[in-house]
């Protein structure tokens, strides 16, 4: 299927033909053409899948197709709103919607917090169409009389679930409460918990369900190796491997902001300069180190979850898991920050002792042993347990009871069909 084949109007395929893209990804061939008929969707999909334009050429072509008149009554109204969990995200949907609406006669802003408000309140009363804003900033200026949410005819709910975890999900009720009944509604998400499922039911009216990529073939294309190693250890290892390896740039992730930056101040002792990015940096220090680490100016770039939810960077070619994390499905997603659009990558793990549990649970969900690295400077201590056969390899049809793959309805965890 070519984008030609998905009704899409000339200006928007003009504009999604200069960005190089010539076939819609499979989120894109199923979510756009109910979006474009004004049906409400549930759209099941990871970052990285090309969610982004699956609903920003409708949401674009939608609008722009009804006209508005910038002269009426009120002025230019919102139209359009995205809701998105953070700064980083928001902002490069910002920059799709600018790329993808470049022929079109709409404006849109992005809005979100830990910057002054200033020009974002100034670009607002200049008109706009199309609103993209994290959930804090926009309630914050709604309860200033600044937004206005009366004439929004389409909102899309970006990372539902990352709402949830980051505790915004009774900001996001809040701002939905102010919306007209009247619209059209997209949610996206990657897993569907309870909270979330509850949610669709009293926001979305008779949806269109669509949900590609599950969660653990998104890493089939990563190289993907671990090293057995104590805690106190790790960052002995880490130095070892970035100082005798041809790396040119490393995204490592950290379970913890704490952890960010102790990992940033080894580094940087050990002449290995490394910034982090993370939720108590401010917008400004995050942007300049992100900006440094696509520019190829800092080697290391060391990451929280939250952070890193949602960083696109072309041609990453490792990431490194300095802590395992808790939850399985946010292994696949830090490693999905590597090997994007069927790129290939290397994802290399550090597992310490009381993280083999952790390891086991990650290779269930996506149903393949992980190789060991077992040389290198520091292994485990001829005292430690090491990690045998039996401890890495995931039992016969371990998989089928995985959190992701937006399951769970109820507390009984059902596919989307």
């Amino acid at each position: 299927m070519q984008f030609e084949d998905l009704n899409i109007s000339i200006p928007l395929l003009k504009a999604v033909k200069q960005e190089g893209y010539v076939k819609p990804t499979l989120i894109q061939e199923k979510a756009i053409p109910p979006l474009l008929a004004g049906k409400d969707l549930i759209g099941c999909a990871q970052t990285g899948s090309g969610k982004t334009a699956a609903f920003a050429i409708p949401v674009l072509q939608t609008i722009a197709a009804k006209s508005a008149d910038v002269n009426r009554p009120g002025g230019r109204g919102i139209r359009g709103l995205v809701l998105t969990p953070t700064r980083e995200l928001a902002s490069q949907i910002g920059d799709s919607f600018s790329a993808y609406g470049r022929y079109l006669r709409l404006r849109n802003t992005v809005i979100f917090g830990g910057v002054s408000q200033v020009r974002q309140v100034e670009a607002l009363k200049a008109g706009v169409d199309i609103l993209i804003a994290t959930p804090g900033r926009l309630l914050d200026l709604m309860n200033q009389k600044l937004v206005s949410l009366r004439q929004v005819e389409t909102f899309v709910l970006d990372e539902a679930d990352r709402m949830l975890d980051m505790g915004f999900i009774h900001d996001v009720k809040k701002i939905i409460a102010q919306l007209p009944s009247k619209r059209q509604t997209a949610l996206f998400s990657a897993t569907m918990p309870m909270e979330i499922t509850e949610l669709i039911g009293s926001i979305l009216k008779d949806p269109v369900k669509v949900a590609v990529t599950p969660v653990a073939s998104t890493v089939d294309t990563i190289e993907q190796k671990i090293y057995l190693v104590s805690k106190s250890d790790k960052k002995h290892l880490l130095v070892h491997l970035l100082r005798n390896n041809d790396i040119a740039s490393v995204l490592v992730f950290s379970r913890t902001k704490h952890g960010a930056d102790k990992i940033v101040r080894y580094l940087t002792k050990a002449g290995l300069p490394a910034e982090a990015i993370h939720g108590n940096k401010s917008q400004t220090a995050r942007e300049a180190a992100l900006g440094n680490f696509k520019a190829r100016r800092t080697k290391v770039l060391v990451a929280t979850d939250i952070a890193a939810r949602g960083i696109d960077i072309d041609g990453l070619p490792l990431v490194m898991n300095y802590d395992l994390p808790e939850v399985p499905e946010t292994y696949v997603h830090r490693i999905g920050r590597t090997g994007r659009a069927g790129q290939g990558g290397v994802a290399l793990s550090f597992c310490a002792e009381e993280e083999k549990k952790l390891l086991s649970d990650i290779q269930k969900l996506i149903k393949k042993s992980i190789p060991v690295i077992a040389e290198h400077p520091y292994p485990l201590a001829a005292g430690e347990d090491r990690v045998n056969n039996a401890s890495v390899q995931p039992p016969a049809g371990a998989g089928s009871q995985s959190r992701g793959n937006c399951r769970r309805n109820g507390g009984k965890r059902q596919p989307v069909r």
